[in-house]
């Protein structure tokens, strides 16, 4: 029996050993090569295979989303791996995730570094599998869409120190994105469902995978965008690519009222990191009023959250000079924030030109599914404007709507709006940036701003 248990204890202690084995660099393999010890699969009922030195994942009809994950649970770590995939399939590598028996009955769900040899091109996006779907896709890093070659192997990459997520592919940075919502859980291979008319027996293979979870050295931070869901907090890379907060979530030193001297003196609140419009009678500016920065922009990148209560109106205006003295709300070019299913300026102006994310008045914006979010929840919103001219609204990592001021657009669709008769609208060469009361709650935060040159 003591020989028995002896030779027992050797063989598990062997099999640890292969799956765990650590190198002089301070990486540990998380596959031996041989078999799956280490790791345990969940959800659905993809094929999983050790084969030639590589595990592979075999799609198979009927079965929802299946994921080949570790045993261990991981926090802070850089993770290597290469991958080969069918280039008619689709999956990805989760990574601090979790299956929990009182979440969707157990169905898998976090971050996922994106593998996608489709068109679309997200390959190294981020995107939160079950939950709140895309957090980092490639259309805020387009010269990434490259670095995934189809029919080769492909090397990724993925950083989680801290708060800070960053990837990948072939050495190429792809996503960049700063969340605290999953500190630590486990690394899985995801074998995609197919639909029903699709062909089964489609295959991705993943081999050389190995991690480091201790004296982390993070890559030198890049000039990539960035998507920074820490309220009012600027990451390192961040404030290298030049954002400033315009509100820290404590006090409001760079705002004042539009046509005051100071801040309002109510109307609105500052309470738990968060600038909130108070909610009168949905009338423009009869409360505290608009609010501006105190410094006028040219060319910027403005990013902002927001969120919305039922049925409610408001806006971010940008090239507001103040110097038209009108009642109501300042006149500036417009990115509006409107709840379009409740308030009735949705369906005033011309197809559509008031609905959410449109440039008010005068253009409307793109209605892309992934980009809406219900009342309620925060979302984050970009106004862009080029020394060009060239302007790009931005919603929820998509962009929906772009045009150039000054061109034969721009000043038809002016001559033909509610700004007809207000000289040079919208062609200051620098503004206020104004948040509007328009009598109802809206609330705002992680107000940031890098000016271009």
């Amino acid at each position: 029996m003591k020989n028995y248990l002896f030779l027992l204890l050797f063989t598990l202690s062997s099999s640890v050993c292969l799956a765990q084995k650590k190198d002089n660099a301070g990486w540990t393999s998380l596959f031996n090569g041989k078999n799956l010890d280490g790791w345990k699969q969940l959800n659905g009922k993809a094929d999983y295979k050790v084969v030639n030195g590589e595990i592979v994942g075999t799609t198979k009809s009927g079965e929802p989303n299946s994921f080949l994950a570790t045993a261990q649970d991981y926090g802070d770590f850089i993770l290597e791996l290469e991958l080969l995939v069918d280039p008619q399939m689709n999956s990805g590598i989760q990574f601090r995730s979790e299956s929990k028996a009182d979440y969707q009955n157990g169905r898998v769900h976090g971050y996922q570094m994106e593998v996608d040899p489709s068109n679309r091109a997200w390959s190294g996006g981020i995107y939160d599998e079950a939950r709140r779907g895309w957090l980092y896709t490639l259309e805020q890093n387009p010269s990434a869409k490259t670095a995934f070659k189809n029919g080769s192997w492909n090397k990724y990459r993925i950083e989680a120190i801290g708060n800070i997520i960053r990837t990948w592919v072939n050495g190429v940075p792809t996503a960049n994105v700063v969340d605290e919502l999953t500190p630590k859980g486990f690394i899985a291979l995801q074998v995609h469902s197919i639909g029903k008319n699709d062909q089964p027996g489609k295959q991705i293979k993943w081999r050389n995978i190995k991690i480091q979870t201790k004296n982390l050295k993070a890559t030198a931070p890049d000039q990539i965008s960035v998507v920074n869901l820490v309220p009012n907090n600027l990451s390192v890379q961040e404030q290298k690519n030049g954002f400033s907060l315009l509100f820290d979530g404590k006090n409001v030193d760079q705002w004042k009222g539009a046509y005051k001297p100071g801040f309002p003196a109510k109307g609105w609140i500052i309470n738990d990191g968060v600038l909130s419009v108070e909610k009168t009678d949905g009338a423009e500016s009869t409360n505290g009023g608009d609010i501006v920065t105190k410094k006028q922009y040219g060319a910027f990148e403005l990013k902002f959250d927001f969120k919305l209560t039922e049925g409610a109106n408001s806006g971010v205006k940008y090239f507001v000079t103040l110097s038209e003295g009108n009642k109501g709300s300042a006149i500036g070019l417009e990115y509006q924030i409107l709840d379009d299913q409740r308030h009735p300026d949705a369906k005033l102006g011309r197809n559509g030109n008031r609905t959410l994310g449109s440039l008010y008045d005068l253009m409307t914006s793109e209605k892309i599914p992934a980009s809406q979010k219900k009342i309620g929840e925060w979302n984050q919103g970009i106004i862009k404007v080029f020394p060009d001219n060239k302007v790009e609204y931005w919603l929820n990592g998509y962009k929906i709507l772009s045009y150039t001021r000054g061109s034969k657009e721009f000043l038809d669709l002016v001559a033909i709006s509610k700004y007809k008769n207000w000289k040079n609208f919208g062609m200051a060469p620098k503004g206020h940036i104004l948040l509007q009361d328009h009598g109802d709650k809206v609330s705002f935060r992680s107000l940031k701003i890098k000016e271009l040159n």
